[in-house]
């Protein structure tokens, strides 16, 4: 490794799709055949990963340094506080306006289906099960059940267990979780967007973590409403609460748990593992099971249990279930020493049945039914038994079988629309103290994002060299911010003007590459170009294995891996551009730097010129206009979620970023609005009137340019001024 010295200079950077159609492309490849890269397109996850492995190598040190009780008592004070501050907050308790809609009545228990209001005109379908014989005045232990992934939610396959808990005296709470069961929340889209359970956790997840809240903040939430419910009513012991769920509701029920200390048992099934092993196996899950920076703040799932200690928990597993066995027992090794420093091993428990598969067992079951018994006070047979399910229309709750269409009511995306709408106007009085406002937001852009200053540079490696009319083209590769490398491409002219130029395109570094396309109008214009593939995009990327939320060929399960070590990809991408511009620098101290960016990868650019003072001039080719638009737009394109930084709208906005390159030239072309489709009102925004402001105020106002993007433009339309 070389420590290069560095100069100012100037480069310029292009991030761009074809603007003059499809054509046929040369894909030029620079490690295809390299055996040391092979697994290449997973090099983004597995810096993630990386990064994750070392922060909770850093918890494992923190937990082995716990002895005595004192020493547990203050990390679950710390524990709680950070639940809270990742979490929350919550919103105030608001009435819940419980209405029980229908009654079922079977021969010894009946069911009471239920509409509550977890936040104002946020409707919860759930449903009351109560066994037949409780005494007059006497109240019964109750359970709530929260359900796995599927579509259905609590309606079908869960009767098993919930139906024998109420054959052996207990009262059972169930719910549907948001998105799934009768509250779908995209239930009026065509089916290719009708997104449910981890689908839909996941879309309207990301939307809330650019706010600073999240999935799980919401769908906890209910949980505790729920438990409200519960206690509202007469039959229940309120020192008698139980809480239980399996794979999704096993999250949920874990969750839920820790912030609510009115749940005395706790037994999630099929989820707990570890984050190393979960990493190590099938990735970060949907939205909901990722809390905002999580790892990074010091957190894993034992903290879920041991929070709570010493009250009852259980956890169950299958050997051959798809979340880790081995991380299972590893956490299960943890917990038990705070509960053997509380001196209460008895109340910690855990079952592994030999299963192979992610599912629910009759041994687990029957693990599970005398947990409760136990430890809610509730004796009686364990014993799995065969059940009669109720019909779906039996287990209907609404009129329509959907929320959404038998209520007016709140979603995710409305009520977390409400807080966008309240940062945008704190931001907005923020900006009219623009000095401090814009000194601070690159400090926190720095920070949110997650991005690293580049210092060490590598040298190059060369694979491959072709000649062109004019100039030639070099295939390298870097080392990047990681364990991985950046392979590019670097188009030197005949003839230069002493400019360079990288160009990041969102469909790889080859898809411009081609004679007479964009890339070559730059070079023959004098540019040294530098095309990369940064992570995730060409030749590192995109992941080539599925995970459970990939929407529109989108993975988002390795952008919520970037939220959980406090970082975004967008801020890794950031840095890489940077080091590479480092790079142009030290093999021409005096060479000017532009950027050019277009679409997903604008923000990247938008990032880095921020944090550059070397770029001198940015262009950016359909940009979205701003984070608030994709987390105020409900049908947003998939395809915008690796560009975002989560939690960006507690600080700052894009059009905060664009107006901290005052007084650099700007250009943007063809912006868009969240759902991709080009904005075309002829009265500015509110965001580019900002930016104008900005400039204008700075006497830059012919330094910002902002036109639209026309079908078959010509590459001179829209460069020749900005470059000149």
């Amino acid at each position: 490794m070389r420590n290069f010295k560095l100069y100012f200079s100037s480069i310029v950077f292009i991030v761009m799709v074809s603007i003059r159609g499809i054509y046929a492309q040369e894909n030029i490849s620079v490690i295809k055949n390299w055996i040391t890269y092979k697994d290449a397109p997973n090099a983004q996850y597995f810096h993630i990963a990386e990064q994750a492995y070392k922060q909770l190598e850093k918890r494992e040190e923190n937990i082995a340094s716990l002895n005595t009780l004192s020493e547990w008592k203050a990390r679950q004070t710390i524990v709680k506080k950070t639940l809270l501050d990742i979490v929350g907050p919550f919103p105030k308790k608001t009435a819940l306006n419980a209405k029980i809609i229908r009654k079922v009545d079977k021969t010894d228990y009946s069911v009471e289906h239920v509409i509550f209001e977890s936040q104002p005109k946020f409707y919860v379908s759930s449903s009351l099960f109560l066994p037949k014989g409780i005494k007059k005045g006497t109240k019964a232990p109750a359970i709530i059940y929260t359900s796995g992934h599927t579509k259905d939610g609590y309606h079908a396959a869960y009767q098993q267990i919930i139906l024998n808990l109420v054959k052996k005296g207990f009262i059972v709470f169930a719910f549907d979780p948001v998105g799934q069961g009768e509250r779908q929340e995209y239930f009026d889209q065509p089916e290719s967007k009708s997104y449910v359970t981890t689908k839909s956790h996941s879309y309207s997840g990301a939307q809330a973590f650019i706010t600073g809240s999240s999935q799980a903040s919401y769908m906890i939430w209910d949980g505790i409403r729920a438990v409200d419910y519960l206690l509202s009513r007469k039959e229940v012991d309120s020192e008698r609460i139980g809480i239980t769920g399996r794979s999704g509701g096993g999250t949920q029920a874990s969750q839920i748990a820790a912030f609510d200390e009115r749940i005395l048992a706790v037994a999630p099934e099929n989820y707990i593992t570890n984050y190393t092993r979960l990493f190590q196996s099938i990735g970060p899950q949907d939205g909901e099971q990722n809390l905002f920076s999580g790892i990074a703040r010091g957190l894993d799932h034992a903290d879920l249990l041991a929070v709570r200690a010493p009250k009852p928990a259980l956890i169950l597993a299958t050997t051959g279930d798809f979340f880790s066995v081995q991380g299972f027992q590893e956490t299960a090794d943890e917990v038990s020493n705070i509960y053997n420093a509380y001196g209460k091993s008895d109340s910690f428990n855990f079952t592994v049945d030999v299963f192979p598969a992610h599912k629910s067992t009759k041994n687990n079951r029957e693990a599970m039914y005398a947990f409760f018994q136990k430890y809610l006070n509730n004796p009686g047979s364990s014993e799995d038994l065969e059940v009669e399910f109720l019909s779906p229309e039996e287990m209907q709750v609404t009129d329509t079988g959907q929320v959404s269409t038998s209520f007016t009511g709140e979603t995710i995306f409305s009520l977390n629309k409400k807080n966008v709408d309240r940062l945008i106007d704190t931001l907005n009085q923020e900006r009219n103290n623009l000095k401090d406002h814009l000194s601070s937001v690159l400090n926190v852009a720095k920070k949110l994002s997650g991005y690293v200053e580049p210092t060490e540079i590598d040298k190059p490696v060369l694979t491959g060299r072709i000649n062109r009319v004019g100039y030639t083209i070099d295939m390298k590769f870097v080392k990047g911010e990681g364990d991985y490398v950046i392979p590019y491409l670097l188009f030197k002219p005949d003839v230069s003007n002493g400019k360079s130029l990288v160009y990041l395109n969102p469909s790889g570094k080859s898809a411009e590459a081609d004679e007479g396309r964009e890339i070559e109008w730059f070079v023959k214009n004098g540019f040294t170009v530098l095309a990369p593939d940064l992570l995730g995009v060409g030749e590192v990327g995109p992941v080539n294995f599925r995970m459970d939320s990939e929407l529109e060929g989108i993975n988002y399960n390795v952008w919520f891996g970037s939220v959980l070590i406090g970082r975004s990809i967008v801020g890794i991408q950031a840095g890489d551009v940077n080091r590479l511009i480092k790079l142009l620098e030290f093999n021409d101290p005096t060479t000017k730097i532009y950027g050019v960016a277009k679409g997903t990868l604008c923000p990247t650019l938008l990032h880095a010129s921020a944090f550059n003072l070397s770029i001198e001039r940015i262009a950016l080719i359909q940009p979205y206009s701003s984070y608030a638009t994709i987390a105020s737009t409900r049908m947003y394109a998939p395809k915008y979620v690796n560009s975002l930084v989560p939690g960006a709208l507690t600080a700052y906005d894009l059009p905060d970023l664009r107006a901290t390159l005052v007084p650099r030239k700007l250009l943007m072309i063809g912006e868009t609005n969240g759902a991709g489709g080009q904005i075309l009102n002829k009265k500015l925004s509110r965001e580019i009137t900002f930016i104008k402001k900005v400039y204008n105020m700075n006497i830059a106002k012919e330094q910002f340019v902002i036109k639209p993007l026309l079908p078959n433009a010509k590459y001179d339309e829209l460069y020749a001024e900005w470059i000149n």
